[in-house]
């Protein structure tokens, strides 16, 4: 099992750490501690040793961050989180902030007096946050000061660093040669004037370089910098463990970890940075130079050209979502088979166990929500052995997973009833639903970003008066992170959506102490087939092919498109999957028409 069910945090680790914590801020005089949920490469997801706000606060949602004052502690988080975060920590110590409604730099000026120190480790937070907050800090005469990180300071039996060793994808999966991917960014930085490029992500340095890693669970990617010059040379600062295995590549040259910093001050400028995912570090080692390095600040090179999928990366999703799709209908056959008494743990390990019969997972894509009745409210819930539910009659089970696959990652949610619905769920299902169909039917003019389709999702809430609190879709990679820039469909994304790229499409509802609704397939984005007046367009093509639960869909709420959309889809899935025995019966009865 990749998925384990412990409690790995508890409320009551709190207290005695943010004692330790705040003794060694009043020995050195500071007044407010940052601790963020990243770790140096600015990663949604961390390895254990990096978990520096979890082990802190006991709150292990993905995103948020803490900030220890001599008095008070906020800990702040999006509305993904503002229900866990309350059953996570000991809010008598750590104080629930809602984020980004209320940012940092106004909280630290309301909670500090002039003339108080920030202190915060510059390796974990990046050039942009620094900036913005310095200079709402500076307004308020509270000053922000880079120190080595507290948390290490205190947290005596952290983890050793990951050191998984590397391995190779190969052409026929990533389709575009790692010299040809060299070479192509490289002709952007010579074309823009600039010298070499700072790299501080682990799936930019993987897709460059055609590698894939496991030094963060879920997720294939590998812990390293790189600088990647003009003349397509690249260095790679990297643990020797992780490549000990692998032949010397004349265009590549390895260092160790603790290289970087000299080789950064060692370059000849431009440099280009990315200061919204390089950490500030990275800035102050270039300016320790004086002069000698110019830094041009532009977004990571291999940001949007990963976004894009290839056609040989695009098929490979095709070919993983079918997969996933057959061990999904298995799944949701046995499912409907199982008696009273089945726990969200039972779930999550049957889900699991059905992925690893098609021989090919490798991971699980994040760890796998299967929240029951009121945690399906809990919108990334995790079961553990202290939480895990018994199904209900009557109650919705929303099951949000995914796998790692050699030529692609999925992500798929399903909520299904367990015995026969409300029509108040059969309603609030359908809302979403239409939703989800409004997008997936979306043509638009090339050009527009994920905040310009946003609300496609919405509208059906909306006119009830309803609505989610996340984001309508993120980017996801090809065998990489789950979660993946720069483009999200989201109120806050301005990045243009492009063909190749493969995203989300997961509206949603929860009503907090009774259940959660989302519906999620997997969509890239293509050229749209010339109609009309022949205007340049985009649409979405469907990578995700698993039933919906009919039991929930309101059919008297849909409007004659929505119908034929549901039926078209379950129908192209009946064709597609080639499931046997028990799962081909209930497939059957699942993909007729409404």
């Amino acid at each position: 099992m990749f998925q384990r069910f412990d409690d790995t945090t508890s409320p009551d680790q709190g207290p005695p750490r943010l004692k330790a914590l705040r003794e060694i801020m009043e020995k050195d005089g500071y007044d407010a501690f940052i601790v963020p949920r990243v770790d140096v490469h600015q990663g949604e997801y961390v390895s254990e040793r990096d978990a520096r706000l979890s082990w802190l606060t006991g709150f292990t949602g993905s995103a948020g961050f803490c900030v220890v004052l001599r008095d008070k502690a906020g800990i702040f988080v999006d509305g993904r989180y503002r229900v866990q975060v309350k059953n996570q920590v000991d809010t008598t110590l750590f104080t629930p902030v809602d984020w980004p409604e209320h940012q940092l730099g106004p909280w630290l000026a309301d909670n500090l007096e002039a003339h108080a120190q920030v202190v915060y480790d510059p390796w974990l937070h990046s050039i942009a946050d620094i900036e913005q907050l310095d200079a709402t800090m500076a307004k308020a005469g509270i000053t922000l000061v880079a120190t080595d990180n507290l948390i290490d300071e205190v947290w005596h039996d952290q983890p050793a660093p990951p050191q998984g060793k590397i391995e190779f994808q190969p052409i026929e999966l990533s389709g575009e040669k790692c010299g040809d991917k060299r070479a192509r960014i490289a002709k952007v930085l010579k074309e823009q004037g600039q010298r070499a490029a700072v790299l501080t992500l682990p799936d930019s340095i993987c897709w460059l370089l055609n590698i894939r890693g496991t030094d963060i669970p879920r997720n294939p990617v590998v812990h390293a910098f790189a600088l990647l010059h003009d003349t397509g040379k690249v260095d790679l600062f990297v643990d020797p463990a992780k490549t000990d295995h692998l032949p010397p590549d004349p265009h590549i040259t390895q260092h160790p970890p603790e290289a970087f910093e000299h080789a950064l001050g060692a370059l000849e400028g431009p440099v280009r940075v990315d200061k919204s995912t390089a950490p500030m570090a990275v800035k102050w080692v270039l300016e320790a130079e004086g002069e000698q390095i110019e830094i041009v600040y532009a977004d990571d090179p291999c940001i949007l050209p990963k976004a894009c999928k290839n056609p040989t990366e695009i098929e490979g999703a095709r070919t993983a979502h079918i997969r996933d799709a057959h061990a999904m209908v298995n799944f949701l056959a046995w499912l409907d088979e199982q008696q009273p008494g089945l726990t969200e743990i039972d779930v999550v390990t049957a889900l699991e166990s059905f992925r690893a019969e098609t021989n090919a997972l490798r991971d699980i894509s994040f760890e796998t929500i299967a929240g029951a009745g009121p945690n399906g409210a809990i919108v990334h819930y995790r079961c553990t052995k202290s939480t895990n539910r018994a199904l209900q009659d009557g109650e919705l089970l929303l099951v949000d997973s995914g796998g790692q696959y050699v030529d692609g990652t999925t992500d798929i949610t399903r909520t299904v009833v367990m015995g026969s619905p409300t029509r108040e769920q059969q309603e609030c299902y359908t809302l979403v639903l239409q939703g989800m169909i409004a997008l997936s039917m979306a043509r638009f003019p090339r050009g527009l970003a994920g905040r310009d389709i946003d609300a496609l999702a919405r509208a059906p809430l909306w006119r009830h008066g309803l609505d989610y609190d996340h984001g309508t879709g993120h980017g996801v990679g090809s065998y990489l992170s789950v979660h993946e820039g720069p483009a999200r469909i989201s109120r806050l994304s301005d990045v243009a959506l492009q063909p190749g790229m493969i995203l989300s499409n997961e509206p949603g509802y929860y009503r907090e102490g009774a259940f959660g609704i989302r519906i999620e397939n997997l969509i890239v984005v293509q050229e749209a087939p010339q109609i009309g007046d022949k205007r340049d367009q985009l649409s979405f093509e469907t990578l995700t092919w698993v039933p919906l639960d009919r039991r929930l869909i309101a059919v008297d709420m849909l409007s004659p498109p929505e119908r034929d959309w549901i039926d078209g889809y379950h129908a192209t899935i009946a064709e597609k999957l080639s499931v046997q025995g028990k799962a081909r019966d209930w497939l059957e009865v699942a993909t007729q028409p409404l």
